[in-house]
């Protein structure tokens, strides 16, 4: 069932949304060739939880870390560990938070100590995939136009759209009806009301969208062993210009609105 919020539970939102901001900002500050994920994982439960606020991946369904972190051809829910990161290596930190009883999920990808150019632009079309989907996320409109843009951005530059992964709603609950695909038809789907929360949430790769589960039954990995990006933000619909809810104030590029 899709819930829509109301103004006092969208503020919940907004203050859970402003304190993973704050926490990513502090990850991705201490990332450089050398530093091992579990040090970010257990800097992202110190923040959070000094916050008074709950680590939402910690323990969901068993995971054991409160953060995924996902390397070169991982796409999402990797592990933490004690490898050092190296130089030019392709890291995916997604995180969410519980701030009195309200969610908030994001993610980013960087490129440890700086890397390829064409490493770069991986990121970079993934990040803009994610604002292209976003600015389709107002009132009136449907999914699928936010699926459709995303698509149609990653696979103009040749990348593979993973379609055994999606976005979703969020709330009081982390994953929340409806998903959002980051694939499909404009026109089609759930017509978006203001008051839905969604996270909306690229992952694009360098090769082929086909997947698959590591043994530790978490991780998803590319087939063809491509790198893979990954970019999301919580989103409120409006019935006009969307609200960024875990990157406050930022406002969808001029170009796209």
């Amino acid at each position: 069932m899709i819930t829509i919020k109301t103004e006092s539970q969208i503020e919940k939102m907004r203050k859970a949304g402003a304190l993973l901001k704050s926490v990513l900002d502090a990850l991705r500050a201490e990332i450089q060739p050398g530093v091992t994920t579990l040090h970010l994982d257990k800097l992202a439960e110190r923040l959070i939880r000094s916050a008074g606020a709950l680590p939402s991946f910690k323990g969901y369904n068993g995971f054991p870390f409160s953060i995924c972190a996902s390397v070169d051809d991982q796409v999402v829910h990797g592990f933490s560990n004690n490898k050092p990161l190296k130089q030019g290596q392709l890291l995916s930190v997604d995180c969410g938070v519980i701030l009195n009883g309200w969610q908030s999920d994001s993610a980013f990808s960087v490129l440890v100590g700086g890397g390829s150019a064409e490493d770069q632009k991986l990121v970079d079309v993934t990040e803009e995939c994610f604002w292209r989907g976003a600015a389709q996320a107002r009132a009136g409109n449907h999914l699928g136009d936010i699926s459709h843009a995303v698509q149609q951005h990653a696979e103009s530059h040749g990348y593979g759209v993973i379609r055994d992964l999606c976005g979703h709603g969020i709330g009081q609950e982390m994953h929340e009806d409806p998903n959002v695909p980051n694939y499909g038809k404009p026109g089609r789907g759930v017509k978006l009301q203001a008051g839905m929360v969604l996270a909306i949430e690229p992952m694009i790769s360098m090769g082929d969208w086909r997947v698959f589960l590591e043994d530790d039954d978490w991780t998803v990995v590319t087939r063809d062993g491509s790198k893979c990006s990954h970019y999301e933000h919580t989103v409120l619909i409006t019935e006009g210009e969307p609200e960024i809810l875990s990157f406050p104030g930022a406002r969808i590029p001029e170009a796209l609105r």
